[in-house]
């Protein structure tokens, strides 16, 4: 435990910081569920929503730097092409 009191404060700051990054990660990997349940019961009607859900949460989180922008990029990738399955069926 710190002993200064910017040091405290560093820890306190960084426990909100860690508590958003963690919010902003959780709330990404769910709309990405969202679209691959959507796929896997054939809802298109649901996947319209789902999917520009998904990117806008992917892309906060790779401006946020919660996640790398070339990890977002591919994790969006991933959902088009989970969508497109979708599509081809």
């Amino acid at each position: 435990m710190p002993h200064s009191s910017h040091r405290k404060k560093s820890v306190r700051q960084t426990a909100t910081r860690t508590l958003a990054n963690r919010r902003k990660a959780s709330a990404m990997k769910t709309a990405i569920r969202r679209v691959q349940q959507a796929v896997e019961e054939g809802d298109g009607e649901r996947l319209k929503r789902a999917l520009p859900a998904a990117y806008k949460r992917i892309d906060k989180a790779a401006k946020g730097n919660v996640i790398h922008a070339k990890t977002a990029s591919r994790r969006k990738a991933l959902v088009a092409r989970t969508a497109n399955k979708l599509a081809a069926s």
